[in-house]
């Protein structure tokens, strides 16, 4: 292979690993979805029909002259605290990482807690992957599925398929 196509393998190759990597993205899960962070909702109804995964992002919209997000411990939460802080936000639209497999506690510190502006949120490791990428699957209705790798598998495949069709492999 001549020197001349390396910068198009390696624009490929970048490509494909944009692509693969953009399939397994995370999700944003905006707090009180379009009713956003103000008092008089349910947060745990609405975290409770979420499920959240490490990596995901946790969202909060608010007008924010009036209001804030902190995270806190159990013990604020549970008292409606600031005290021992671990993270204050006050853009009104804020984006949160959720980097640990982890319970994690939000407040309105500007009085809202006592108004119910608290969210608890448990996150979860990601899901392994599955054995096999053809795998058979039984539903309860007795049919045979055969699911796939999805968008991620065929993204892989073309990517290995160009790499060990040029010759590059190992």
């Amino acid at each position: 292979m001549s020197n001349s196509s390396a910068p198009i393998l390696h624009l490929t190759t970048a490509a494909l690993l944009f692509v693969l990597f953009s399939a397994a993205s995370a999700t944003d899960h905006i707090v009180g979805a379009n009713k956003g962070w103000n008092p008089g909702i349910n947060y745990t109804l609405w975290a409770n029909n979420h499920t959240f995964y490490v990596g995901d992002f946790i969202s909060f919209r608010y007008q924010k002259a009036q209001y804030n997000v902190f995270e806190v411990n159990k013990t604020g939460y549970d008292n409606c605290t600031t005290e021992g802080a671990t993270g204050n936000w006050s853009s009104g639209k804020d984006f949160i990482p959720l980097n640990k497999a982890m319970r994690y506690y939000f407040i309105c510190g500007t009085g809202g807690c006592f108004n119910g502006m608290k969210v608890s949120v448990l996150v979860h490791h990601l899901p392994s992957p599955p054995r096999s990428s053809m795998a058979v699957e039984h539903s309860s209705d007795g049919t045979t599925t055969h699911g796939g790798s999805g968008l991620v598998g065929v993204v892989l495949g073309l990517f290995l398929s160009f790499w060990f069709g040029l010759g590059l492999g190992v």
